[in-house]
């Protein structure tokens, strides 16, 4: 049997009236509206936290390149075509 606790939280009002409206559409309760996201986020965050770091493989060379931004995509191709 689950154990349940009540509190009182404050909400946007309308991010309330969002939740509201979609308990209504899917006949829920606000309440379970709420747990649904707050366990939806809370898994989310979970899955991040367990990600094992993928290492970049590099080739002939100890790193990236000089000046290369890994943010910067046009600047990549540019380079991947011989262009700098």
């Amino acid at each position: 049997m689950l154990r349940c606790v009540r509190t009182t939280i404050r909400l946007d009002d309308a991010l309330l009236r969002e939740a509201k409206a979609l308990a209504a559409r899917t006949g829920r309760t606000l309440t379970a509206v709420i747990e649904d996201g707050l366990r939806e986020t809370l898994s989310r965050h979970k899955k991040r936290r367990n990600r094992v770091p993928t290492a970049m493989l590099t080739f002939k060379g100890k790193g990236l390149r000089p000046g290369l931004d890994l943010d910067d995509t046009a600047g990549i191709l540019d380079i991947m075509d011989g262009g700098r």
